[in-house]
């Protein structure tokens, strides 16, 4: 089982999550945002990743440390159980519809992070969460995780969609990247032999 588990504690936030890239979906997720506890239950079950986050931040002040710091961990968490990512298919896309709304999401798990957003939202808010938001905590898991990770709302208008479809995007493109591939002579999927900052 490639399995790790992440503390992080600041003066802002103190989280702890554990994953496990080789589960079945199962998740158990804390961190007093609804919206977001919603969402990153769709990431576990869509990935097939088993993911527990606990997490309490200074919601007083706003949901952005919370939010962009459950990116981070988790990130973290999935960058450690890769370890090497020895035999791993490496890339994973996936284009979701749900209802009106289309998305795109593409991912390498290169070790180069980078994020592309092209998601606009017609609201500035979803119930009581910033929906500028969404794009923190996608480049910090981008940037803990050391994916390259690409995602683009083709088209939609409900706001909840939108961003629900972006997570699915990103749960189903992980499944497919962190898998090991059977074909694989047990090396890092790169003509330079390893995954650290490789092309």
């Amino acid at each position: 089982m490639r399995t790790a588990s992440v503390a992080r504690k600041t003066k802002e936030t103190q989280i702890s999550v554990t994953v496990n890239l080789d589960g079945t979906g199962r998740y158990s997720v804390a961190t007093g945002i609804g919206f977001l506890d919603h969402m990153l239950e769709q990431l576990s079950r869509h990935s097939l990743i088993d993911l527990d986050v606990q997490a309490t931040g200074d919601l007083h002040i706003d949901f952005h440390h919370t939010t962009e710091d459950t990116g981070i961990a988790i990130g973290e968490a999935v960058a450690e159980a890769l370890g090497a990512r020895i035999g791993i298919r490496r890339y994973g896309s996936a284009v979701i519809p749900m209802d009106e709304t289309c998305t795109q999401v593409a991912l390498d798990l290169s070790n180069r992070p980078y994020l592309v957003w092209k998601v606009a939202f017609s609201k500035p808010k979803l119930g009581e969460m910033d929906t500028e938001l969404f794009k923190e905590w996608f480049q910090a898991f981008a940037q803990a995780a050391g994916a390259t990770l690409h995602v683009e709302n083709r088209y939609g208008e409900n706001n909840h969609h939108i961003v629900e479809s972006c997570y699915k995007g990103l749960a189903r493109a992980l499944r497919q990247a962190v898998e090991i591939d059977p074909r694989s002579d047990a090396s890092a999927p790169s003509t330079k032999g390893t995954l650290s900052g490789s092309l």
